[in-house]
This record gives structure tokens, sequence and C-alpha cells, in this order.
């Protein structure tokens, strides 16, 4: 179960922070569509896709209550499948509550 590959990434959603031409070089030269906001200083705009960076805010919440977990938000187990088990148990309790 833990050494299956990931699938490769098909987006990055990304906060404004990440808005550089090279940066957007770098994820368009891996197929990576990028999905950042232009920043209001921006003469040259890129396109992004709006619907779809809305579903950032969905991945922020879910860390943000994950890290209410003091075990997961210090990292407390050193083992990495035990990690992985408290990791899946309090995602567990935050979608049950």
């Amino acid at each position: 179960m833990f050494g299956t590959r990931l699938p490769r990434a098909q987006y990055l959603l990304a906060d404004k922070a990440y808005e550089a031409d090279h940066w957007r070089q770098y994820l368009k030269s891996r197929h990576i569509i990028p999905v950042i906001p232009n920043k209001r200083n921006r003469k040259k705009l890129h396109p992004f896709n709006k619907a779809r960076y809305k579903g950032r805010n969905v991945l922020v919440r879910m860390f943000g209550r994950l890290k209410d977990f003091r075990r997961i938000a210090t990292r407390y187990d050193k083992n990495a499948i035990n990690f992985m088990a408290a990791l899946c148990l309090a995602a567990l309790i935050c979608d049950w509550i």
C-alpha cells in the first residue's frame, strides 16, 4: 500500500505568492497546468481557471482541520506507518464530525 506511486499531477493550485514567469514555465515543462491568479501589478495577464481555483479553499480548510490534532501538527510519530495511521484516523474523525 505504501510503496505505490501517485499519479502525475495535472494541475497546480497555488496562491499569488507562486505567481512568477519562471515558476509557470517550469510547470509547463512538466506538463502541469498552473492555476494561479495574477497579481495586481502584473502587466501581461495569464489566464487561469477561476472555478478550479475555488476548489483550493476546500484543501486549505482540510489541512487546517487536520492541524487541530496535535499529533499531526507536530509530527509526533517518527515512524511513517504510524503517522499515516494517525492521519487516516484524524481524517476519519473530521469527516464523521
